[in-house]
């Protein structure tokens, strides 16, 4: 007897299951973007005991033809390709044939369809056996049910495998939250033991999209989210990123999706995370619901049996527009875009007004905070530095700060005393309020305290003037260039064959960087040249890190972010410090850098720099009106 022996239809199927079915939540994946394929435009799913019981999914779609029912349950039958031309380039998110089969040899399993084209539609049934499939007439409107029942009844060792009712439920929610995200123009409602759990409306346009988002995601993450949609060299990258203050302690709240298939990619994941490297708290995760379209040949969608992956043909190009995209629209965000638009009640001027503040001439003359390098403590060290090196102090010029009337701007030593402008006045000279309003005072040498037309800004002066300080000297280090240095003796390293040949490949993204490497062998490269900013880094390991980044993603940031590091180190020294007394017009001054600066919302460490107590909220709190 043949040692090699064909394994029956069952257990072939039974095999794949394995790959497909992995518990109720993978059942209904499949289920509903077969529906999805199909043009369903309302798609009602019935869950009982977590799935495990029952899993129902009945939708409008084009439905199946009475022939075509018994293919349906057949491995590798399927109506999305037909040649390998149709796989290079798949547009649908169902196409491999064999979900059906492998559901069917695990559950009891019944089609019911109709393509609309008859009053009646017909019914297939498959329970586990390798048996012929019998179709009968059955009443159905157009479009397709599907149910499931009895999950894993005739393979006992799965279902000892699965989780209670509500963790395996969960996840069933997950997978049509998933796809909800990703089809507004489909209507779902999730049932569960009979309950009512989620109606979504398909939603055309952008107020309704938010709005879904919101349900899904949260209201919070919408009020915390900016909307994103840029497109270039073939690819388009939509959708909504949370701020860095809205962080995630996991990464729980990120969805992304690739010509409407979710996906979870390591490069893109790599992308975002250096998007928001420059602006998020240590440990944290962002948040982020986001589209990227682009030519279904240049990805391959076909290398995992979930479709959970894909690769795409040029990773470096695409690696680099999304991190590009977010960079850019995180850095674009102002306090302004954080506040939301006043009510006319908190508009309307006091008619007792005096002519104070604005009206007054105040502040009609005050200019931005100025920046220049401390001029005390010069060491041999310093002179050698670029000037984006050096420390970096505020220390307002002479006169700058004077106003047209004497003594309206005091000095930190009268601050107490000043005549503060109210709201009311600024509001009834010209009724524009800066975004951050105007300071009125300091608070413990910390905090400066600030009114604007929602209510009380309050800004950790050091965290703000840290960010500011920060991002104009890697403007300067971008202006002047990286300075660098030659090696007196150049070092040398060992590395993989591949490696040596990147680094002789990519010479201009070295030298862009500021070093300088030259081929010593085959295995080995010389470090001949290194940035003045890193002469007291571990410069053979960047070196091995960037290589590594180039084998992986095709391109790397990690020099870049070392050097911002060390300017978020000198720019965190050389920022005000706590206990400074400021002035009035410093203080206004700083307000007016961060509504100017990038990335003003937090500081170089990912903390928030200011933070907003409507007039609302102040009422609750002391329980006015109630």
């Amino acid at each position: 007897m043949s040692k090699i022996q064909l394994l029956s239809p069952r257990l072939a199927n039974q095999i794949a299951a394995g790959e497909v079915v992995e518990r109720p939540a993978s059942v209904i994946k499949e289920v509903l973007e077969n529906s999805l394929d199909a043009g369903a435009t309302r798609l009602d799913v019935d869950i009982e005991n977590g799935g495990i019981k029952l899993m129902r999914v009945r939708d409008n779609g084009g439905g199946i033809a009475k022939d075509d029912l018994p293919l349906a349950l057949s491995r590798h039958a399927t109506s999305k390709i037909y040649h390998l031309d149709d796989l290079e380039a798949v547009a649908t998110l169902g196409f491999r044939g064999e979900a059906l089969a492998s559901i069917s040899s695990v559950s009891r399993l019944t089609i019911t369809s109709n393509t609309g084209e008859a009053s009646n539609g017909w019914c297939a049934q498959a329970e586990g056996r390798d048996m012929h499939t019998e179709v009968s007439p059955a009443a159905h409107p157009q479009g397709t049910t599907v149910e499931v029942r009895d999950l894993f009844f005739n393979t006992p060792a799965r279902r000892k495998f699965l989780r209670t009712e509500k963790t395996e439920y969960n996840r069933i929610e997950d997978v049509v939250k998933r796809l909800a995200l990703s089809q507004f123009q489909v209507s779902f409602n999730l049932r569960h033991n009979g309950r009512v759990i989620h109606s979504w409306r398909a939603a055309s346009s952008q107020l309704e999209r938010e709005r879904r988002v919101a349900q899904v995601c949260g209201p919070a993450f919408m009020e915390n989210a900016v909307h994103i949609d840029v497109e270039r060299s073939g690819l388009r990258l939509w959708g909504w990123v949370a701020l860095p203050t809205f962080s995630r302690s996991q990464a729980d709240l990120q969805h992304f999706y690739v010509n409407g298939r979710a996906i979870r990619d390591k490069l893109v994941t790599h992308a975002v995370r250096q998007a928001y490297q420059d602006v998020l708290f240590h440990g944290r995760h962002p948040a982020f619901v986001l589209y990227l379209e682009l030519d279904p040949s240049t990805v391959d969608v076909n290398v995992h049996p979930t479709k959970h992956e894909v690769r795409f043909r040029d990773s470096r190009m695409v690696h680099d527009f999304l991190f590009r995209s977010l960079h850019h629209a995180l850095a674009e965000v102002r306090p302004q875009d954080q506040l939301t638009s006043p009510t006319e009640d908190s508009l309307v001027p006091s008619p007792n007004a005096a002519a104070s503040g604005i009206a007054a001439g105040e502040f009609k003359q005050q200019e931005a905070m100025s920046f220049r390098p401390t001029s005390h403590s010069p060491n041999s060290v310093r002179e050698q530095m670029p000037a984006y090196q050096q420390l970096y102090s505020v220390e307002p010029q002479a006169g700058q700060y004077q106003a047209p009337i004497s003594n309206s701007i005091p000095t930190a030593q009268h601050t107490s005393t000043a005549p503060v402008p109210s709201m009311q006045d600024i509001e009834a000279a010209n009724g524009e309020v800066p975004p951050l309003g105007y300071a009125i005072a300091q608070l413990k040498g910390i905090y400066i305290l600030a009114e604007n037309a929602q209510g009380l800004v309050v800004v950790d002066m050091h965290a703000a003037h840290e960010r500011i300080t920060y991002e104009r000297m890697k403007q300067a280090v971008t202006a002047e260039g990286l300075q660098a240095q030659p090696l007196l003796v150049p070092e040398t390293i060992a590395v993989s064959q591949k490696e040596a040949d990147l680094a002789e490949q990519h010479p201009e993204t070295f030298r862009s960087l500021g070093f300088e490497l030259q081929r010593a062998g085959p295995e080995s490269l010389l470090i001949r040249q290194i940035p003045v900013l890193l002469n007291r880094a571990n410069v053979e390991q960047l070196v091995r890190d960037v290589l590594s980044d180039l084998v992986e993603y095709g391109s790397s940031k990690r020099i870049s972010h070392h050097i911002n590091e060390i300017l978020a180190t000198m720019a965190c020294h050389g920022s005000v410090r706590a206990n400074r007394k400021l002035s009035i017009a410093e203080m206004n001054a700083l307000l007016r850098d961060m509504e100017a600066t990038e990335r003003s919302g937090q500081c170089n460490h990912g903390r928030p720099t200011w933070t907003l107590q409507t007039l609302d909220e102040l009422d609750k709190l002391f329980l006015r009106g109630q």
